[in-house]
């Protein structure tokens, strides 16, 4: 296989999840639905030093994910989250993007440059408020032409990938067809993701991830103070809202959403909310004597077919463990982002995963997709699992709207912790 066959790959040595946090995931239009995706990075920024004792003052720069514009003060994203969560002044900042695939590619983009010997400990947030993507135009800065005056939903817009005329919904629904995944296996799936998540859940594993949000201001000497206000009565959220009972029977009674298998029951839920991870080179957690989440062993991103963009994780997980030297059944836990239900049946399919060991406390469906917070969320709760059910290798993967994959090898960091 060529070089280019096997997408864009990254190896690692000694580079370390040192630790992350994450809001929980608010229903679209609910509890987080006014707030700015600033103030949830600012919050998960906060959270993770406290968490981990490493002090804000040792970081080198902040990489932030997000995909929707949704303030006026958007452009100042990554630079707000690292000014008001108290990492220096001087210490740059800069966003990246790879749509659903973001908060991977963050992680992987902070590896790379501890790699290349540039930064010691990196602050990585994903943050995406789905409910206040704007209604936008784009053909209006000269004026308005007589019956030509046109709004449009972003965040429903953005579904439609022109290059294929095909909606993110049509590609699953072409991916069932293709490999004959019936309505019936697509909310088996879905019930599942529910009844694991709502297990984790209940034995309060995900609120071991989970800092509460509250009414709080952030401030920084010098500076305009922002915050967080949750709308009244409300004083504390603390627990992802989307994670309910949904039995397959009533599953079945949500009618299509796309004309074939996915519904608004079966697809990953719209939700608000972000997370935060530190990445750290070797030295630096032997010099802070920290015990890692996880270690950071490989990542891809490879190209797919736009028109079937959910089989992207097939691609990057068989390029991943092929680089990686390993085989899929060493792998003890895989984290795929359930985008669409029939979209990760067939991944599980193709790569002949063992659904036991394949989201194991639920995924998208059940905990919801906040687009730039995703790629994190995947990582941490990958990490968290691999130490409670003490799994050497797990991967986390996404398929990428416009036709992507993308992947990244995390092992246990009790199987070779730096010391």
């Amino acid at each position: 296989m060529s070089r280019r066959a096997k997408g864009l790959l990254s190896q690692y040595d000694d580079i370390w999840l040192v630790d992350g946090v994450r809001t929980p995931f608010a229903d679209y239009n609910t509890v987080l639905g006014l707030v700015s995706p600033i103030d949830l990075g600012i919050k998960v920024a906060r959270e993770v030093f406290r968490r981990s004792d490493v002090s804000p003052q040792d970081v080198d720069t902040i990489i932030a994910g997000n995909m929707a514009q949704a303030s006026f003060d958007a452009y100042m994203l990554p630079r707000h989250i690292g000014l008001y969560s108290g990492v220096p002044i001087e210490v740059p900042s800069h966003l990246v993007q790879r749509v659903c695939g973001t908060g991977i590619e963050l992680i992987l983009q902070a590896a790379d440059l501890i790699k290349l010997g540039k930064a010691d400990l990196i602050l990585g947030v994903g943050t995406e408020s789905m409910s206040r993507n704007p209604i936008a135009a784009y053909t209006h800065r000269g004026g308005f032409r007589m019956g030509q005056v046109e709004f449009k939903d972003f965040l429903w817009e953005a579904l439609l990938d022109p290059s294929a005329n095909v909606t993110m919904g049509g590609t699953a629904e072409t991916l069932a067809k293709r490999h004959n995944i019936s309505r019936e296996e697509v909310d088996g799936f879905a019930a599942d993701s529910f009844a694991r998540a709502l297990a984790a859940q209940k034995r309060c594993f995900l609120s071991g991830e989970i800092v509460p949000v509250v009414n709080e201001t952030f401030e920084r000497d010098g500076y305009n103070p922002r915050g967080i206000r949750l709308p009244k009565p409300i004083e504390s959220f603390s627990e992802d809202s989307h994670i309910r009972s949904s039995p397959i029977e009533v599953l079945a009674k949500i009618r299509p959403a796309f004309g074939g298998v996915q519904t608004g029951g079966n697809s990953s839920a719209v939700v608000d909310g972000a997370a935060a991870t530190l990445i750290a080179s070797g030295n630096f957690v032997r010099e802070h004597g920290k015990r890692p989440l996880a270690k950071i062993v490989a990542g891809v991103a490879i190209g797919v077919p736009p028109e079937i963009m959910g089989i992207g994780p097939v691609a990057a997980i068989r390029s991943l463990l092929d680089a990686a030297g390993l085989k899929l059944e060493q792998i003890d836990r895989f984290e795929i982002n359930e985008a669409f239900g029939a979209q990760v049946l067939v991944c599980e399919r193709e790569l002949g995963i063992d659904h036991a060991k394949l989201n194991v406390n639920g995924g998208a469906i059940a905990i919801g997709h906040p687009l730039g917070a995703t790629g994190v969320r995947l990582a941490i709760t990958l990490a968290r699992e691999m130490k409670n059910s003490e799994g050497r290798f797990g991967v986390a993967s996404a398929c990428i709207g416009g036709g992507q994959g993308i992947a990244m090898l995390l092992e246990n960091s009790a199987a070779g912790t730096p010391g």
